[in-house]
């Protein structure tokens, strides 16, 4: 696998997708790789600080969007397009197909207006936007992922959704998957954490993994 390629782990919370990306950011620096490890919202100070806001304080679909896409745009500026152009594997913990998921499918939002949002601040210069050129997607049922989220930490304002929210997050989620297959791998989170690493190994590095290579 060269380098400069831009990987994000999408899901909805309680998927497991944090300790995966972490195991894999291991896995390809033990290979020599240079990673970035980053998340969305997030992913600069500017961003950070806007997380903190779409977490916690109250607001309409639209304002959700906008926070998230205006973080977003000074990620990719600041953080995600330097390290590619400089050759480097970026891991990201969500990205645009989130906003699709949870805003467009969980809130109801105009996936019309999503698309012009991703348009502005996503191209890259040359025709085209900055997409994954590979997007892992733990698939979970919301009640399996409710059960994890109660046990793991106290909830933000999006995980005290009922599950209602989190299937039409889920149903969001397969809807970019079957729009751009070519970019998505489906993981089936919902079982053992060795299979689940094996899973991920194998979309990315494209073989197998040994025996006794589990994260």
């Amino acid at each position: 696998m060269s380098g400069g390629r831009f990987i994000s782990f999408e899901g909805i919370d309680g998927a497991g997708k944090s300790s995966h990306i972490d195991a894999l950011a291991a896995a390809l620096r033990a290979q020599g790789h240079t990673v970035l490890l980053t998340r969305e919202p997030g992913g600069t100070p500017l961003a950070e600080q806007l997380r903190s806001l779409f977490l916690q304080q109250p607001m309409d679909a639209l304002t959700e969007a906008l926070l998230v896409f205006a973080g977003r745009r000074d990620h990719l500026r600041t953080v995600i397009q330097p390290a590619l152009a400089a050759g480097q594997v970026v891991l990201c913990d969500r990205f645009t197909d989130a906003t699709f998921a949870y805003q467009g499918g969980g809130r109801g939002f105009d996936a019309t207006v999503l698309a012009q949002l991703e348009t502005w601040v996503q191209a890259d210069g040359a025709g085209g936007l900055v997409q994954p050129d590979l997007t892992v997607w733990f698939d979970l049922p919301p009640a399996v992922a409710a059960q994890r989220r109660a046990a793991a930490r106290d909830a933000d304002r999006l995980e005290r959704e009922d599950l209602a929210f989190f299937d039409r997050v889920r149903a969001g989620y397969a809807r970019r998957a079957e729009a751009d297959a070519q970019r998505f791998v489906r993981i089936d989170a919902d079982q053992p954490r060795d299979v689940v690493w094996a899973a991920v190994h194998q979309a990315v590095f494209g073989r197998p993994l040994a025996a006794g290579q589990g994260g």
